[in-house]
């Protein structure tokens, strides 16, 4: 009886040395996790979660952000921004023949790197002194160096030019269509840089302007509001680009007011006065 009790002591010593053996190399981890989970619960002890949002400051922030947001510029927006440096703002003075003199306004934009500048020719027929002023701020003497009669046109030059000219971007009137935007730009009643927008309202129009024996043909209609002193100022599509030179307003009475019909030379024909190849 002694010899098995002997073996069976000498078992449990060996079951006894390895489950200290495995106690002591799963201690490190033991005392890991213990470690993290202490200091994850002093960590929510010293800073507890915040309270949860309500539904009135949900909608709160959500307000506040929506009213914060800058929204993105609308077509007629950069169409201006992409046309202003471009402009000319036209001063003349005609001497009539009793000696007394008359001034008249008129608008006009920059088309091609040499400066020259189209407008209407009426606002610069009879001139004997035409200014220019640019967007920049730049005045200058203009000079008549070319003209269009049969599509009321006339080419400009300054003397001296600004230092920084920025032709504008002339656009293509085929591709537009009756209905398709159309912007205005110039000076009515010397309100400098003012823009109307409006569409097109046809093609191919034909007038003949008060005072004149000349008919204008070819015309591009508009309901963008036009008024004197946006004679010779640019037409626009949606993309910035010159499709015209504004030329005359219509009205049925002797005011020279806006009533919804305005007439512009198409671009493709107006800068052929310049030089420009027809296309």
């Amino acid at each position: 009886m002694s010899e098995p009790s002997a073996v069976s002591k000498e078992r449990w010593r060996q079951r006894w040395q390895r489950l200290r053996l495995y106690i002591r190399r799963a201690a490190p981890f033991v005392s890991g996790v213990l470690a993290a989970l202490t200091a994850l619960l002093l960590y929510h002890i010293l800073f507890p979660d915040p309270p949860p949002l309500t539904t009135r400051e949900v909608n709160n922030t959500i307000t506040e952000a929506l009213a914060s947001a800058t929204p993105p510029p609308s077509f007629s927006a950069q169409v201006y921004q992409a046309i202003r440096p471009s402009l000319v703002f036209i001063e003349t003075e005609v001497e009539r023949k009793n000696g007394e003199t008359d001034n008249g306004l008129g608008s006009g934009v920059v088309i091609n790197e040499q400066g020259d500048i189209l407008t209407s020719l009426h606002v610069v027929a009879d001139a004997s002194d035409i200014k220019l002023i640019f967007a920049d701020g730049t005045e200058s003497t203009g000079q008549i160096i070319a003209t269009q009669p049969e599509n009321d046109i006339a080419v400009l030059s300054a003397n001296p030019p600004p230092g920084v000219l920025v032709p504008a971007i002339l656009g293509n009137p085929r591709a537009m269509r009756v209905g398709d935007e159309a912007y205005a730009v110039g000076h009515p009643l010397g309100l400098y840089g003012s823009m109307s927008a409006g569409v097109i309202s046809g093609f191919d129009r034909s007038f003949t302007p008060p005072n004149s024996k000349q008919k204008l043909q070819g015309l591009i209609q508009i309901d963008a509001a036009v008024n004197p002193g946006n004679s010779g100022g640019p037409l626009l599509n949606r993309q910035g680009h010159v499709i015209g030179i504004v030329a005359a307003l219509v009205n049925p009475t002797e005011q020279d007011v806006f009533i919804g019909i305005g007439f512009a030379v198409p671009i493709n024909v107006a800068a052929a006065a310049a030089g420009s190849p027809p296309y």
